[in-house]
């Protein structure tokens, strides 16, 4: 079954760098985008970044220019390079294929920026 495990957060200070993995398992994942959201406490869950399974890259005008989407499909990971974070990028980070697949959501990893 399609499973997402996600790992590489923490504590982190204010224009600090952080970098999540997520394992992906269950489905061909070449064949597939591969999404970054978050859920920050008390808000909905919000899309942060996608990679097409060639690459191409999209980001949420909040992450642009500061966050890094990658993927490397010899191990069925993508990657989530968050540079300059600011308090407001705290929240629990997950990955996913697009919501319109219905695949299950993994746990996720805890992002706090905070002095």
């Amino acid at each position: 079954q399609v499973q997402f495990v996600e790992s590489g957060g923490g504590l982190v200070q204010p224009g600090g760098s952080l970098r999540l993995s997520c394992a992906a398992s269950g489905f061909t994942f070449t064949t597939y985008g591969m999404n970054w959201y978050r859920q920050a406490p008390g808000k909905e869950r919000e899309f942060v970044a996608r990679i097409t399974n060639v690459g191409n890259t999209i980001y949420a005008a909040s992450v642009k220019g500061r966050f890094i989407i990658s993927r490397d499909n010899r191990l069925n990971t993508v990657y989530l390079q968050m540079n300059s974070l600011k308090p407001d990028d705290t929240a629990v980070y997950y990955c996913n294929g697009d919501q319109t697949l219905g695949w299950p959501w993994g746990q996720g990893t805890q992002v706090t920026v905070s002095s």
